[in-house]
């Protein structure tokens, strides 16, 4: 779930993929929105990757740890 004051939601990540598909620069539209490219590409990446499903929030929990204790 994004906080309150979350840069992209995703809405804002779905509006952001929309308007790279219309033909729009990348770097212009991460302008526009306030967001670095870096993260502007990593939406668009996920987006190709996993289509609707990547745009939305992850979790953080490891997938392994592998020096658990018992």
């Amino acid at each position: 779930m994004s906080h309150r004051n979350a840069r992209l939601t995703v809405h804002g990540r779905r509006l952001l993929v929309h308007r790279v598909l219309s033909g729009r620069p990348v770097a212009h539209v991460a302008a526009e929105m306030g967001i670095s490219r870096p993260t502007a590409y990593k939406w668009v990446r996920r987006w190709r990757d996993h289509g609707e499903a990547g745009l939305h929030d992850r979790s953080s929990r490891p997938h392994t740890t592998p020096h658990r204790t018992a």
